[in-house]
C-alpha cells in the first residue's frame, strides 16, 4: 500500500490555519479512504478529536505492516490537544454549582459511588457530613436573596477550609451542604465538622449586614472501612446519607448550631453543644 501525504488548505472560516488530512497517492483500499473522507469532513466542521480518530485509523490500516510509523500533523495535534483541555475544562464546570462554585448534586453522587466501591482497599473509614443554614429563610426574608446568595458562598468558602486529602464540599440542594471525608477515624471527622461549625459560627457576618448572625446545623454519618469491620456489608451511599440526614435533625430538634454523631451507639452531640439536656433521637437510626 501506499503513503499518506499531507497537504496544506487554506484557512478556515474561524481564522485558524486549515489542515486537509492526509491522502492517498493512489486509491487504496475503500476502507482507508472512507475513514479519510469522514476525517475531513469533521476537520471541515472543526470536529477534531473525531477527524483524529479517524486519521489515526487510517494510517493505521496504510502502515499496519510497516516499521516506520508517520507522524501525525502537528496542526492536528495541536488542536487534539487544546479539544482535550477544552473538555476537561467543560467537564469540571458540569460538575461545579454555579452559584457557590461547590461542587453539585452529580458529582456528590458519581464520587460516592467511587468511595464507596474502594471500601475494600481503604485503610480508613468514610464520613458524610450533611449541613444545613439555619434560619436561612429568615436570613432571605430580612436582608433579601442577593445578600442570601452571598451567604451561601461564604459559607461554602469556610466549609472548604481546612479540609483533608481527598475531602470536598457539595451542594446538596437550597441551603443544604455536604463535607465528604475520606480516609478517617470517626473522632477526626467528628472534630473537622466541628470545627466547620465553629468558622461559620464565628465569622464576621455583621460586615456583610448589620445585625446578620448565621450559624449551620451538621449531622454526621460515619462508616468504618472494611479492614475495621470485615463482616459489615458496605453501605450504599444513599443509606449514609439518610444517616447523615437524621443525624441533622437530631442537631436541629436539640436547639440547632451543633454536631450530632454516634458514638458506640448513642447520639451525641459536639464541642460546646455536648452539655444540652434533651437531645432529641434520630427520625431514622437505620444502625
Amino acid at each position: 500500500m501506499t503513503a499518506l501525504r499531507p497537504e496544506v488548505a487554506e484557512p478556515d472560516r474561524d481564522g485558524r490555519p486549515g489542515v486537509t488530512l492526509p491522502v492517498s497517492d493512489s486509491e487504496g483500499t475503500g476502507l482507508v479512504q472512507l475513514h479519510e473522507s469522514i476525517a475531513a469532513l469533521l476537520a471541515s466542521r472543526g470536529q477534531w478529536r473525531q477527524a483524529y480518530q479517524h486519521l489515526r485509523s487510517a494510517f493505521d490500516l496504510v502502515y499496519a505492516d510497516q516499521d516506520d510509523q508517520p507522524q501525525v500533523p502537528e496542526q492536528l495535534r495541536r488542536e487534539v490537544d487544546r479539544l482535550r483541555r477544552e473538555h476537561a475544562e467543560a467537564r469540571e464546570q458540569s460538575l461545579r454549582d454555579s452559584l457557590t462554585d461547590s461542587y453539585n448534586r452529580r458529582y456528590l453522587d458519581e464520587r460516592l459511588l467511587d468511595l464507596v466501591a474502594q471500601r475494600g482497599t481503604s485503610v480508613a473509614g468514610l464520613a458524610i457530613a450533611l449541613i444545613d443554614l439555619d434560619w436561612f429563610k429568615q436570613v432571605n426574608d430580612t436582608f433579601g436573596h442577593l445578600l442570601g446568595d452571598r451567604v451561601l458562598q461564604r459559607v461554602v468558602e469556610l466549609l472548604q477550609e481546612e479540609l483533608p486529602e481527598g475531602g470536598f464540599c457539595a451542594r446538596y440542594g437550597g441551603e443544604e451542604f455536604v463535607l465528604v471525608l475520606p480516609g478517617l477515624e470517626a473522632s477526626p471527622a467528628v472534630e473537622i465538622a466541628e470545627s466547620a461549625r465553629l468558622r461559620v459560627e464565628r465569622h464576621a457576618w455583621a460586615s456583610l449586614a448589620p445585625g446578620l448572625r448565621v450559624t449551620v446545623s451538621i449531622g454526621l454519618a460515619y462508616e468504618p472501612a472494611a479492614a475495621e469491620s470485615p463482616t459489615r456489608p458496605a453501605v450504599a451511599p444513599e443509606q449514609q446519607l439518610l444517616r447523615a440526614d437524621s443525624l441533622l435533625y437530631t442537631a436541629k430538634q436539640s436547639g440547632r448550631n451543633a454536631v450530632a454523631y454516634r458514638e458506640n451507639g448513642r447520639v451525641r452531640l459536639a464541642g460546646a453543644a455536648s452539655g444540652r439536656r434533651g437531645i432529641a433521637e434520630s427520625r431514622v437510626v437505620g444502625y
